[in-house]
């Protein structure tokens, strides 16, 4: 999401620097008897090879890549705008300067899979302008007390270069995708269950995993699903495009990436309510939801689609159709006005 930014913005004209901090305050760490030839090694990546490690990652050359030991103010290029990306920064760019730039903060966290609710809700207390990415997000942030004026949502964008229709959507074998991760916001046992039943009843259903952490076919997977790990965009893009339906089995997404990509590329979409999916996914329009964490009703909307053919195309024809609006274009628009307002705003109270 910050690269997909960074390219934007710095195609509109805009200097712009991804700033990518080794340590970050309130991380356990020991003290490392080679800390001085590890900085000179942060120093010397950031001369001879920033970019390295970024081939997963089309970036504009006029993007600056800098790495630092921790993002303090002495280690941060003054600018004229300043985004946290994460919680976990937040309270950095709470602390700068005003040679730092007016200051923003892109909230894509949320309670409790990625920190206590608590720790989050104090950082949207703080004088940042916050950007979500999805209702849902903002909808959280606003409960937590955060006036209207410091919060504005911008659903982020997909990128249809990577992710597009290869395939005919009449015209697909008949497989399911998922995504597995271990991570227990992800929801993947209740999606293995669903997958499950479906299996018991279409023994020539094929079921397709992928995961991004992990390399190897982790050992608790079922014989009878493959599985392809920290796979390109291009692998993605052919799995999509070879599958019928897409399963999002998430308890909590800030947006749903995956789900989106799906539609792009021609999946008829199956998910369970995660939130952040209700930006783009609608029962019954493009998609078809469940509650969060049934198992059972995840497994009975996998069934339908599998039994009605037409169900299944209309669904997936709809949903590439209307996931075309999320461009990344349309999200720095907005972005950019809001950059805008904010500035001239904060000029005027000056």
């Amino acid at each position: 999401m910050a690269y997909e930014y960074a390219n934007e913005l710095a195609a509109r004209g805009y200097e712009v620097s991804v700033i990518h901090p080794r340590s970050l305050r309130g991380l356990t760490r020991q003290k490392n008897p080679l800390g001085r030839v590890r900085e000179a090694a942060v120093h010397g990546r950031n001369y001879f090879s920033p970019r390295s490690g970024l081939s997963w990652q089309p970036l504009r050359a006029d993007v600056r890549l800098l790495f630092v030991r921790e993002p303090t103010a002495e280690n941060v290029p003054d600018a004229d705008l300043v985004f946290a990306t994460a919680w976990q920064t937040a309270e950095y760019v709470a602390e700068y300067p005003a040679l730092k730039g007016r200051k923003f903060y892109l909230v894509m966290d949320f309670p409790p899979w990625i920190a206590p609710k608590e720790v989050l809700a104090r950082t949207w207390s703080w004088p940042l302008m916050k950007i979500t990415i999805s209702q849902w997000l903002y909808d959280q942030v606003r409960a937590t007390g955060c006036p209207a004026a410091e919060v504005a949502n911008v659903p982020i964008g997909i990128n249809f270069d990577r992710f597009n229709l290869t395939n005919d959507i009449a015209r697909r074998p008949k497989k399911i995708l998922m995504l597995y991760s271990s991570s227990a916001s992800k929801g993947s046992e209740d999606g293995l269950k669903a997958l499950a039943l479906c299996k018991s009843q279409h023994p020539d259903l094929e079921i397709a995993l992928f995961g991004p952490a992990f390399r190897r076919r982790p050992p608790n997977l079922p014989e009878w699903a493959s599985y392809q790990g920290n796979i390109s965009d291009g692998e993605l893009r052919q799995l999509y495009n070879g599958s019928r339906i897409y399963l999002c089995s998430s308890l909590a997404e800030g947006f749903a990436l995956p789900p989106a990509e799906a539609m792009a590329c021609g999946c008829a979409v199956t998910a369970a309510d995660c939130g952040g999916i209700r930006e783009f996914a609608f029962a019954g329009d493009n998609a078809l939801l469940s509650p969060a964490g049934d198992a059972e009703m995840l497994a009975r909307n996998l069934l339908r689609l599998l039994a009605d053919d037409e169900l299944r195309v209309r669904l997936a024809s709809r949903g590439h159709d209307s996931i075309q609006t999320f461009t990344w274009k349309a999200a720095t628009d907005q972005l950019e006005s809001i950059i805008h307002s904010n500035t001239q705003a904060f000029r005027a109270a000056s």
